[in-house]
Order: structure tokens, then sequence, then C-alpha cells
């Protein structure tokens, strides 16, 4: 938190208090984390590839660019609910669900060019002596900075599938033919990331083993995609290519905008006390048949994510009912809550904008004279 800005004085909070309201809603269902998923990535294979065969079979009729249009959209929705599971996969129990690991990773992570082991760094986002520090690479002083960087990490979801592209189709292959260079693509190129500046920490062994093998298979992916044209249609230039470049660019900007919306983003340095991290993340409860399209699997409940970040994704809305009844009307958990995602948006743009006029302006030497007249 800006080291002006102070924390609203209000009941001091028990973090006891809150795990007691929630204790019995920490055991994960793989049940609903299978069949959320499965369903979440079939039907989005099938809405992605009714856009691709629409107009292949009955051309470009009116009726058929609506369908198209409806297609994309669902497909984001679905994709965008399938990805998020990488989040649940950092904080799920290592026992039991390695299954679930390996079909998320071969069912969309692949596909995605979204591995596992791009997440893995966000441990550091938990971590409160990391959290909105140099350590934590999820982390950005948006709310301190020009307001056009929130326009630029918008605008970044339109080279974003390209670079995912060279990662694993260029870089991977450099990487096993000169071990050399991956101490560097490991610190810089592979993680998910808010921050451009983090430094991922260097890898063991066995991670390294995984990161290799999961490399390996996007590397395939990426051969295949780029010849398939060629082989199952004589066509080289593939039109897939157009179909699958405008989803990805629809589920990065969607997730730039849930990004955005999931803290306050007013940290502008050092180490921040329990309830500044809290306060600077954010819920979104109200209108949850709406606020569940753009935060999926639990990702609306952000602020009580990061109070219980091992809490399944699908007990969040009861612990959140339970905390909000429970907890005293003054608790700081009750300051977390926005109205909607656009609200919250709206407020990061005029802390951002206020920020920009309250910086104070740099005076050269030789132009001292001049300005103070």
């Amino acid at each position: 938190m800006n080291q002006t800005e102070k924390a609203p004085s209000c009941h001091p909070f028990r973090f006891s208090q809150a795990r007691s309201l929630i204790a019995d809603l920490q055991r994960p269902n793989q049940t609903i984390y299978w069949v959320d998923f499965l369903c979440s990535i079939i039907l989005g294979h099938l809405t992605l590839h009714t856009m691709f065969w629409a107009p292949y079979f009955y051309g470009f009729e009116p009726w058929v660019i609506a369908v198209i249009g409806v297609s994309y959209v669902v497909t984001i929705l679905l994709y965008m609910r399938a990805l998020m599971f990488i989040h649940e996969l950092v904080h799920l129990p290592e026992k039991g669900f390695t299954f679930f690991r390996v079909a998320w990773n071969a069912l969309c992570g692949i596909f995605f060019l979204v591995p596992s082991f791009l997440y893995y760094p966000h441990v550091d986002h938990h971590r409160r002596k990391h959290y909105g520090t140099d350590h934590d690479g999820e982390y950005l002083p948006l709310a301190n900075r020009s307001p056009w960087l929130i326009v630029g990490f918008i605008v970044q979801a339109l080279f974003l599938p390209l670079l995912a592209l060279l990662r694993f189709a260029v870089i991977s292959p450099i990487c096993w033919v000169f071990p050399r260079l991956r101490p560097f693509v490991h610190r810089h190129m592979s993680t998910m990331l808010v921050d451009p500046f983090y430094e991922r920490p260097d890898a063991s062994p066995k991670l390294m083993r995984i990161v290799i093998m999961q490399e390996v298979l996007c590397f395939t992916w990426c051969v295949w995609f780029l010849i398939r044209g060629g082989i199952m249609r004589d066509r080289w230039i593939d039109p897939f290519w157009l179909i699958a470049y405008s989803v990805g660019v629809g589920i990065l900007v969607l997730n730039e905008f849930r990004t955005l919306g999931a803290h306050r983003w007013n940290n502008d340095g050092g180490e921040m006390t329990f309830e500044e991290q809290l306060l600077d993340s954010v819920n979104f409860p109200e209108r949850p048949w709406f606020t569940e399209l753009w935060g999926p699997v639990g990702t609306r409940y952000h602020a009580l994510h990061h109070l219980f970040p091992r809490l399944p994704y699908h007990n969040l809305g009861e612990a959140h009912r339970r905390l909000t009844e429970g907890l005293p009307a003054d608790s700081v958990y009750h300051k977390t809550s926005e109205v909607s995602l656009t609200s919250a948006i709206m407020k990061l743009w005029r802390r951002a904008k206020d920020s920009k006029r309250s910086r104070p302006v740099m005076v050269s030497p030789e132009n001292a004279t001049a300005v103070g007249s």
C-alpha cells in the first residue's frame, strides 16, 4: 500500500474466528472437479469446431454468421473456465489429484500452450512477505502508475499467443540443443506473470524434468498445429489459425480484465501487513449468474482465496456467506467486496489518474530557474 495511505479503521481481524466458521469446507470434492473441468473443455472443443465447420458446410448465410458469433462467445467462456483450473492445481493436495493434473495438461494446458509448470511460482503470490513486492511475479503497482499502463496490460493480449508459439516451437528446442541457455529461459520466459521484470528462481532437477517433458508435448502440438492444414486439407495457410488466434486473444482479453479487478494494486514497494494484503484483494459476490462467467472456478472470490488459499473453489460461495454473517459488521473482511468488475476497474483507473497528477515533477538543474519563475 502507498506509504501515505493507511488502512481504514475497523475491527481487528481474528484469523482464528474466520477459520472456525469455514473449518468443514476444506476438503476438495474430486467429482465436482472432474465433471466441471471435463464438461467445460469438451463443450469448448465442440463449439470451437462449430465455428470452423459451420461455414464449410453451409456457407456464410446470415444464420451461420450468427451461429459463429454465439459459438465464439461460448467458446471463450468455456475455455476460460477450463483454463482457470490451472489456478486450482497449485493449491490442491499433491496426493489424490495426480491423474487430474495429468488430464488437465493433456486436454487443456498443452492445447493452449500453458502447461502447468508455467504457474508454479504462483505460490509466491500467497507468501505474506512476498505479496506485492519484487518477489511477487503477479503484482504491479497499477494504482500508482500511469493509467496507460492499464491499457497496455490489456493490449498485450494481441501478442501473447504469438509469444507462446515462439516459446515452445522455437525457444524450447534451442534450449535442448544449447543447455547453457536454459537458466536464462527458465528465469525470464517460463512463468505466467503480471510483472515482466520478475525473475523465476532456479529449478530443482525434479522440476526441470517436468518442465522438459511438458515442453516436448507443447513442441509436438506446435508442429502439428503448423502442418495440419497441409496434411489434412492440402492448404498450407490453414484458416484454423485465424480462429485459434481470435479465440486465444478473446480469452486473454477477458482474463486481463478479470485480473485488473482481482486486486486494488495499491502497493508501491515494501512488505504489507496481513490486513493491507486482504484489503488490496477483491471479492465480487454480487450477481453470481454473471460474475461466474468472467471470474470462474472461484476467481471472483479473490480476497477470500487470499485469506484461505487451500479452500476448494466449489466451497468459496458458502464460505463467503458464513464469513459475511459470522464476522463483526465492522470486520475488515466486509471491505473486500466490490459491486461489479466495471466499477472496480473504473476506480483503479481514477486512482492511477490521481496518482499521476500528484506525482512530483522532476525538474532538471538547467530548467530550475525557468520553472521557478
